[in-house]
């Protein structure tokens, strides 16, 4: 029971985060639940998102751009595996410090003067970054987030959970193919499931206070710890 409260905790802080913000939930969840039972990471995490997209876009699904989720669905397949031979050619810290680099970087111009706009090439870049980033590394959310920054909240949080249910569905349907999902991890999802329905529903009052300015904020500052929690990672890693 201790450690059903502890990933449950996690799980719970990262629906909250994501219901919010439109993504974070393996920033926050992952390494807590890996530390938590190592089998809890990737397929029940999985189910979970994808639970996570499908209640965030019964809630936006107007605001989707669903123009834009096809051109990151393109982009995501070539990223995936640029990820596999990332995972197979670098050793995790290096990766992981790579990055790091990389999605600070892009904050600090968006800050500074970066205006990204999602345009088709764009998209299909930053699928291409997802993918590969959220496959070696589990944190794919701030190259799609960084390129819809200047959208709406509702936008951002529909889209994002679009793309993140098609990604989640397709790594489920990869690892079920593959034998890796047992009965257990049914189980356990059932266990985690009452966390996430609380943090999702409680991110429904936070995000009514996320737009415009404050939505933007809160995009690049869910990047920044994801850039600095890979950088940590791959210090001590």
């Amino acid at each position: 029971m201790p450690e059903i409260l502890v990933a449950g905790a996690a799980v719970f802080a990262g629906a909250l985060v994501q219901g919010s913000v439109g993504y974070g939930m393996n920033l926050l969840a992952a390494p807590l639940l890996a530390l938590v039972d190592p089998r809890l990471v990737p397929v029940p995490l999985l189910i979970v998102a994808l639970a996570h997209a499908a209640l965030a876009l019964a809630r936006e699904y107007r605001d989707v751009d669903w123009r834009g989720v096809g051109f990151v669905a393109v982009g995501r397949l070539p990223g995936t595996a640029l990820g596999v031979l990332a995972v197979a050619s670098l050793t995790e810290r290096a990766f992981s410090a790579v990055v790091g680099v990389a999605v600070l970087v892009c904050v600090l111009l968006s800050v500074a003067a970066w205006t990204p706009r999602p345009t088709s090439r764009a998209l299909v870049v930053a699928g291409v970054a997802s993918g590969t980033f959220g496959t070696a590394s589990s944190i794919g959310g701030p190259p799609l987030a960084l390129l819809y920054q200047h959208e709406s909240g509702p936008r951002i949080r529909a889209t994002l959970a679009a793309c993140f249910a098609v990604g989640s569905s397709v790594s489920l349907a990869a690892l079920a193919v593959a034998g890796q999902i047992q009965l257990d991890h049914l189980t356990t999802v059932l266990w985690l499931s009452p966390f996430l329905v609380a943090g999702f529903l409680v991110s429904g009052p936070v995000r009514r206070h996320l737009h415009g300015t404050r939505m933007r904020v809160a995009v690049l500052a869910v990047a920044a710890v994801s850039a600095l929690a890979l950088l940590v990672r791959s210090a001590v890693g």
